[in-house]
C-alpha cells in the first residue's frame, strides 16, 4: 500500500474518532495536505506534509506510515512525525492556557451570592417604588 484516502488515515492515526468526522473537518478545510486544501477522497503517501486545524491549535505532521485499519495509540503515533515548529506552538499554547485567568472570575452576571441578594433586598425594602407593583400611571393623579 503506497496511498491511502486522507479521511481514512486521520482515523487511523487517531487525529479523529470517526472517518465521518474526519470527513466533516476536511469538507470545512481544517486539513491541508502539502499546503493545499484537501478533500475526503485526496490520497496522501508517506513523506507528504498535513496541517490539521484543531480548535485554536494547529498541528503540522509529516506522514511516516500508511494503515488502512486502526490500532492502538503506540502504533498510530508510529504513523506520523510532529514537526518541532507545531510542537512549539503546542507548548507555547499549553503554557499561554495555564497562564491564563480563570474563565469564572471574567463572569460579571449571573446568579447573586449571599452578600449580593442581602443587598439587594436591602435597597429594595428601602426604596420609594417597593410598594408599586405596577408602572401604570395611577388615576389620581390626572
Amino acid at each position: 500500500m503506497d496511498r491511502l484516502r486522507i479521511d481514512k488515515w486521520l482515523w487511523a492515526a487517531r487525529f479523529f474518532k470517526t472517518r465521518s468526522l474526519a470527513a466533516e473537518e476536511i469538507g470545512k478545510n481544517r486539513i491541508l495536505v502539502n499546503g493545499d486544501v484537501a478533500k475526503a477522497s485526496r490520497e496522501v503517501k508517506v513523506g507528504d506534509a498535513v496541517t490539521i486545524r484543531l480548535g485554536p491549535l494547529t498541528r503540522t505532521v509529516a506522514v511516516r506510515g500508511l494503515s488502512g485499519q486502526r490500532g492502538p495509540a503506540p502504533v498510530a503515533q508510529q504513523l506520523y512525525e510532529e514537526t518541532p515548529e507545531s510542537l512549539a506552538a503546542q507548548a507555547a499554547f499549553r503554557e499561554q492556557r495555564r497562564m491564563g485567568s480563570e474563565p469564572a472570575l471574567a463572569i460579571e452576571q449571573g446568579r447573586p451570592t449571599k452578600r449580593d441578594r442581602r443587598v439587594l433586598d436591602d435597597a429594595a425594602r428601602h426604596a420609594e417604588w417597593d410598594n408599586r407593583w405596577s408602572a401604570s400611571i395611577d388615576p389620581d393623579e390626572r
